[in-house]
């Protein structure tokens, strides 16, 4: 089974951090969002993956290429996007056999085997996956039939008729091809993948579902983003390969090598890239520090901060987005609890 992730689009819902790179690559406890899928399909078995790529695509593969991965990877253009459905035409090519499309900025902490496994068990021609939310008018939410079987997807429908909304997460035999073939756009000009899998349906093919028991995340949003950011620092492990001296360690914290913390506290769950230097500052719970930054003089918490950013006297920061060779520095005292979104590049002077 091959495997197709999506991490082209503009970003928009992430301005200004998507105006300098592309979304799919921001650092959730310090990983690109990208590297959590890749990692799931090449878990699942997937021997060849192919990464539809958009404007920012240098930047992608950049990225990718920086680190050595356990399958074959193939970048493919969408020179506009044009739809979920668009995507699988666009690599018609690639798609020779069973595949799984995998949106790039999703994360699914209890991975895909176990789901690809039922695909290839039940023989589907799809199959997609479904978990409970609280509020199902703000997704693509399945009807079920009366023996559980899939009647109808609705998008973001008035008056849902289950709260099973659909995960960024598809399984296809090639026959999926045809189905957006044959297609038209919806109402925002896209080809819409919830179209093309009830196009299956409806001409009497097989489309099954399993059910997400752990946490998914969509980081389409900051607060989305914060959130997954939580989730895997509840998961870490205490690590410590750096050093700290008049300093408090307190609970799970992963501090990697180069890490200098210098009359300090840091409270996980929190994760400190290599080559920090943190002095006289607070580092609190579910915030993420990138590498080789430097934080003198200034409360963080539950935040992420990206590779190579300076925050001088920056009083308190809490629930903030803050991008890579970012510098804050202080002229005079910020007031409490300052919430920040900092494209990267960017320089904040108080």
């Amino acid at each position: 089974m091959k495997g197709l992730i999506l991490a082209g689009g503009h970003g928009t819902r992430l301005r200004p951090l998507t105006y300098s790179q592309q979304k799919q690559l921001i650092p959730v406890a310090n990983k690109p969002i990208l590297f959590y899928a890749l990692e799931d399909l090449i878990e699942a078995g997937a021997k060849e993956i192919g990464i539809i790529v958009g404007p920012n695509k240098e930047q992608v593969r950049a990225t990718v290429e920086s680190e050595n991965w356990d399958a074959g990877i193939n970048f493919i253009y969408q020179e506009e996007p044009k739809g979920l459905a668009h995507t699988i035409l666009v690599a018609k090519e690639f798609l020779d056999e069973p595949f799984v499309m995998y949106l790039g900025d999703n994360i699914l902490r209890e991975g895909i085997e176990k789901h690809a496994k039922k695909f290839e068990e039940n023989k589907n021609d799809a199959s997609i996956m479904l978990t409970e939310v609280e509020n199902p008018r703000q997704f693509g939410i399945a009807e079920l039939n009366d023996d559980g079987t899939i009647k109808r997807l609705i998008e973001k429908p008035k008056d849902p008729p289950s709260n099973l909304a659909l995960v960024g997460i598809y399984f296809f035999k090639p026959v999926i091809l045809e189905a957006c073939k044959r297609i038209k756009p919806s109402w925002r000009n896209e080809l819409e993948i919830t179209d093309a899998i009830q196009w299956l349906i409806d001409n009497g093919y097989k489309v099954g579902w399993t059910k997400v028991e752990g946490w998914w995340k969509d980081t389409g949003k900051t607060e989305d983003i914060l959130e997954a950011n939580r989730l895997i620092l509840d998961g870490i492990q205490m690590k410590n390969e750096g050093t700290a001296k008049d300093s408090r360690i307190i609970g799970r914290v992963i501090i990697e090598k180069g890490v200098e913390v210098k009359d300090s506290i840091v409270k996980g769950p929190s994760l400190i890239g290599g080559g920090c230097k943190i002095k006289n500052s607070y580092i609190g719970p579910y915030t993420s520090v990138g590498n080789d930054c430097v934080i003198e003089d200034t409360e963080i918490e539950d935040s992420i901060v990206m590779d190579n950013s300076e925050i001088l006297g920056g009083g308190r920061i809490i629930e903030s987005l803050i991008g890579k060779e970012v510098k804050i520095r202080r002229r005079e005292e910020l007031p409490n609890g300052r919430k920040l979104i900092v494209g990267d590049d960017s320089e904040i002077v108080g």
